[in-house]
């Protein structure tokens, strides 16, 4: 079979996307925002009390379309916080359901990805696959030590969109992507910076709690003693000091929104986006633009020190996600500040849902490429 259908689906903290495809046609593309009133029902329980209420979403969409079930020939979610793994797609069995549900490496929504993927699959017998989810690990083993060994670094970061977006930069150059050296920036409201070699992710920073650049609303690689002092402190409870880390750090901190689109507003207008957070009172124009030009300092700081882990030898400096849509503020001075060290390419945003998609086809027209959990 050269084409199949496919439904892909993709929860995140305070959204759902679902798409379905027919070979590489678009069926339809629905995204669903919650608002903090929506999951005020699930506070403090596990994201799998969330299951039934996002499955349901799931089919009313593929209703919504006048998809019916029987149409769907395989599902793939995206892949949550389970062990360890390398690059690839895999089939949901028993012991991947089973770390889903019990969240191995976290509580995370994207968890519900591959329990949504494999409790619709089940309904007629086909395939559910996750892909490339955020723990693969391709580290070499000296990235992963930190200076204390009861803390190695981990590898934690937007595996799908920067394998994507590296294999077509590879195509770009005209080479394999096993054969090419990069350098990935992928920026959301994380950021990680990853070195692909030969096909693989060899270090990165982790981009959920506690390296790399500040973001737009994560505090990024801070000062270790100013940290410790604060938790010790008694000025802040575990709670705070999370949020201050991972919510409400970054841009966040400095301007009160993590808003990129609301901040550039601010500072090209003077205009307050309403109820974007954004306080006029805690940062001037002047310090907003110089917070944004700070962010893409440190990125910029991160890119080239994985020059150094690829000893210099870089076929491209690769950047994508929603932040590289910033032009002036983030897009132009990454490259006045990197473009020395190799060509800079751009693909902004990042269609996670087409990558599912492909990973998904390809292992189906391919199956010994699926990967055994």
């Amino acid at each position: 079979m050269s084409e199949y259908n496919i439904l892909v689906i993709n929860p995140g903290s305070t959204s759902d996307e679902v798409s379905f495809f027919k070979g590489r046609r678009l069926i339809f593309h629905k995204v669903v925002r919650y608002s903090p009133e929506d999951l005020k029902p699930f506070e403090n329980q596990k994201v799998t009390a969330q299951f039934e209420m996002r499955k349901n979403l799931v089919l009313e969409a593929l209703k919504e379309n006048n998809i019916a079930i029987e149409e769907v020939q395989a599902v793939i979610g995206r892949g949550g916080l389970v062990k360890p793994i390398e690059s690839g797609t895999y089939e949901v069995d028993e012991t991947l359901e089973k770390d889903l549900k019990e969240g191995v490496m976290g509580d995370h929504p994207s968890n519900l990805g591959g329990l949504i993927a494999k409790s619709i699959a089940k309904i007629h017998g086909i395939k559910a696959f996750i892909a490339d989810p955020v723990v693969v690990d391709e580290m070499d083993p000296i990235a992963r030590y930190s200076g204390m060994p009861e803390n190695p670094r981990i590898s934690i970061f937007h595996a799908l969109n920067q394998k994507r977006v590296g294999r077509h930069a590879a195509r770009q150059l005209g080479k394999p992507y096993e054969e090419c050296r990069l350098i990935v920036m992928h920026g959301g409201g994380g950021i990680s910076i990853g070195a692909h070699k030969d096909g693989r992710v060899i270090d990165v920073n982790n981009a959920l709690d506690g390296e790399g650049p500040f973001t737009p609303q994560r505090s990024g690689g801070v000062p270790a003693g100013g940290l410790v002092k604060m938790c010790f402190s008694g000025k802040y409870t575990l709670e705070e000091i999370k949020l201050k880390l991972k919510g409400r750090g970054g841009l966040a901190a400095y301007t009160g929104t993590s808003d990129m689109i609301a901040i550039r507003k601010y500072i090209d207008t003077g205009e307050v986006v309403e109820k974007s957070g954004l306080d006029p009172n805690r940062v001037t124009r002047e310090k907003a633009k110089e917070a944004i030009l700070a962010m893409s300092y440190q990125i910029a700081k991160e890119i080239g020190a994985m020059a150094c882990v690829l000893e210099g030898k870089v076929d491209a400096i690769v950047l994508t996600g929603g932040i590289v849509r910033e032009e002036d503020y983030v897009t132009a001075e990454l490259r006045r500040r990197v473009e020395w060290i190799a060509p800079v390419i751009v693909y902004p945003g990042g269609d996670e849902m087409s990558a599912l998609r492909l990973a998904c086809e390809t292992a189906l027209k391919n199956p010994k490429k699926i990967k055994k959990y």
